[in-house]
């Protein structure tokens, strides 16, 4: 088997990751509530940097199911890879709502309408899929230990929120009338599916660290994904209250937009808790030696939402406060994604990233033994 074939069949649905991740760059810098000289022409490669990967990755994809079928099935039977066939819809919602926010710079406003359209109702439709089987085939199929929840978990579940925020970014361009309407009640409706199958997870998440501790190994950035659904929440109940006034009465429109304040604020404050956790569980696991993986990934796209998120407080609320942090948080963004991308391409290159996927046993949680028990 050629190189090209031994990659191809190694392929996973977790590359789709890079695409988020990359795009969220893109989208976050568009939206940022503050003015920086340069961002708006870097927003704009960057989110072609992302149209063309996921091009790249839709044609590998369809490669490997012609040429490779039963590695392509095999990975819905995996307990660790199944969870990441949500990577691929959010792909599509990604770059969809950067055709809007910077693409039509590039392409037209028309046509970057239309493709966010499409890319929308894909990426829905995926999501909306993911949201149901992958959680099902954990119900009934793959075996699940005690210790293992993990961030990716969500990746599932969390689709159906990225396309109520992709949807939001919709909604002025839809003509007055019930389709409107059901547009935004319809964003509310995913919001609250993602929200609340999110916490439920983050919930075992936080209950699997407290009994069994971390992985300590690669597995341990997906614990980022947290932000994912905290943070693009923050930024869909921002965009819905902005947009609301479009499709329902003033009053109730009004009631949405103060609604995105008061879910906004408490949510943001869980999210810089869960921040400072994960920085710290993920700085322990780097000094033990944590391999790179495409799992690093997961510091990416979470870390965006959570810039969208504060950029929505920061218009809602009109602090001051949060148009830095949201400026902070970006600076953060641009300096994970920097060093993801390069490892990413290098490890790519070399042919690191591109082994068989870990074997469907169990990865074991431990905690740190006391020094008298050492």
């Amino acid at each position: 088997m050629t190189t090209a074939q031994t990659r191809l069949g190694n392929f996973g649905p977790n590359w789709f990751a890079s695409v988020m991740g990359t795009g969220i760059v893109a989208t976050a810098g568009a939206t940022l509530p503050m003015r920086i000289p340069g961002l708006h022409v870097f927003s704009r490669v960057v989110w072609v940097v992302a149209a063309v990967l996921l091009v790249i990755l839709v044609v590998a994809v369809t490669a490997q199911w012609f040429r490779h079928p039963k590695v392509a099935r095999s990975h819905a039977h995996n307990p660790q890879m199944a969870h990441f066939y949500g990577a691929a819809p959010m792909a599509l919602l990604t770059v969809g709502s950067g055709a809007i926010l910077v693409g039509n710079d590039l392409i037209g406003a028309r046509l970057a309408v239309d493709i966010d359209w499409v890319l929308w109702t894909a990426g829905t439709i995926g999501g909306l899929f993911t949201a149901l089987t992958i959680p099902y085939l954990m119900f009934t199929q793959l075996n699940v230990e005690p210790d293992a929840a993990f961030g990716g978990w969500l990746m599932p579940v969390v689709p159906p929120m990225v396309s109520a925020a992709a949807g939001a970014l919709l909604i002025p361009h839809m003509a007055p009338g019930t389709g409107l309407t059901t547009m935004l009640y319809g964003c509310y409706a995913m919001f609250g599916l993602s929200l609340i199958a999110a916490l439920i997870i983050i919930s075992m998440i936080w209950s699997r660290l407290a009994h069994y501790g971390t992985s300590g190994t690669a597995r341990v950035p997906t614990l980022w994904i947290v932000l994912g659904p905290l943070g693009q929440g923050m930024t869909v109940a921002g965009l819905l209250g902005t947009n609301a006034a479009l499709a329902v009465s003033p009053d109730l429109a009004q009631g949405m937009s103060i609604f995105a304040i008061l879910f906004g604020v408490p949510v943001w404050g869980f999210s810089v808790l869960w921040i400072a956790l994960a920085t710290g569980l993920t700085v322990r696991t780097l000094r033990r030696g944590m391999p790179f993986a495409l799992t690093w990934w997961s510091l990416t796209f979470p870390v965006g939402t959570f810039v969208t998120g504060t950029a929505q407080l920061a218009i809602h609320t009109g602090l001051p406060a949060f148009r830095v942090a949201a400026v902070i948080a970006y600076a953060g963004l641009l300096g994970t994604w920097g060093l993801v991308a390069v490892r990413t391409a290098r490890g790519s290159l070399a042919g690191s990233l591109f082994q068989p996927p870990a074997s469907s046993g169990p990865i074991r949680a431990m905690k740190d033994q006391p020094a008298s028990k050492k």
